[in-house]
């Protein structure tokens, strides 16, 4: 089993800045769904979040996340970031098949 699918069957964590960063977005005006499909968390998470900061709650960071060292921590932050370009490329590969199909095939010269 990869590390990728023990987060997946677990859930993701998130550290303290990236939770204080969602709370600041919602708080500046933005509804919780576009900052949950900005950052690509779930809709809860941000919401929770937030409700929690208004009631004075600390805002905490998972045990598992406190005992990363800075690198893996950055490895983590990349694997996301990997894993979210790779969403976006296949949307793309998605659209240009539908567009492809769509448009007549070019006339011989």
């Amino acid at each position: 089993m990869t590390a990728m699918d023990s987060s997946r069957r677990t859930g993701r964590r998130y550290d303290r800045e990236s939770k204080n960063n969602a709370v600041a977005l919602a708080q500046s005006g933005r509804t919780v769904t576009d900052v949950a499909r900005d950052l690509g968390v779930s809709k809860g998470s941000p919401g929770h979040w937030a409700r929690g900061s208004r009631n004075g709650q600390p805002l905490r960071e998972p045990g598992t996340l406190g005992v990363e060292s800075p690198g893996q921590r950055e490895l983590r932050r990349l694997r996301q970031v990997v894993g979210y370009v790779g969403r976006q490329r296949d949307i793309l590969k998605k659209a240009l098949g539908i567009f492809s199909a769509e448009m007549p095939p070019h006339a011989s010269r």
